[in-house]
């Protein structure tokens, strides 16, 4: 089932996700639901907080679902290895319409439970790094925009609460 994406100044975009404890039929279906919404947003990742669940839990395909091997489903996810660093231009689904550079690393290693449970490791590089490192931040209640300093964030949040004002976020 395809599911409404919280937009940005949702209180649960903001807020630390807590973890996994069992993985049961709700989280496979909250796993697929991910995944649907994500195609068919479309993104290259989504983060359970999200959809307004706030658990450890994020899906990712850089293919965009041109690639079946490219499916990464991360449960209760933390970071092994993170280096280098890339700026580029970053977008998100919960923020639609805004982009703006982000500082990412070049290399992000993430372990984490897939669907089945078992524990696994997935090696990042470029954009999937990129990728990893948003959607971690989306666990810990952070927004490519909490990343922004000065006139670029500011002209971002005022335009949020401009449209917010208008009836149109």
């Amino acid at each position: 089932m395809i599911r409404p994406i919280l937009k940005y100044g949702d209180a649960t975009l903001h807020e630390k996700a807590g973890d996994v404890e069992a993985i049961t039929t709700e989280i496979d279906v909250l796993v697929n639901d991910m995944i649907e919404t994500m195609y068919a947003a479309p993104g290259v990742g989504l983060a359970a907080p999200q959809i307004g669940v706030p658990l450890r839990v994020f899906v990712v395909d850089i293919s965009l679902g041109r690639d079946p091997a490219g499916l990464i489903v991360m449960i209760n996810p933390e970071f092994v290895v993170r280096e280098g660093m890339q700026l580029e231009e970053e977008g998100c689904l919960s923020v639609p319409g805004f982009e703006a550079t982000v500082v990412r690393p070049t290399r992000a290693v993430v372990k984490g439970l897939d669907r089945d449970g078992t524990m696994h490791e997935r090696d990042g590089s470029g954009l999937l790094a990129r990728a990893f490192q948003h959607e971690m931040d989306h666990l810990d209640g952070k927004l490519f925009i909490d990343h922004l300093r000065g006139i670029k964030r500011d002209q971002i949040v005022r335009k949020i609460k401009k449209l917010t004002r208008a009836g149109k976020w």
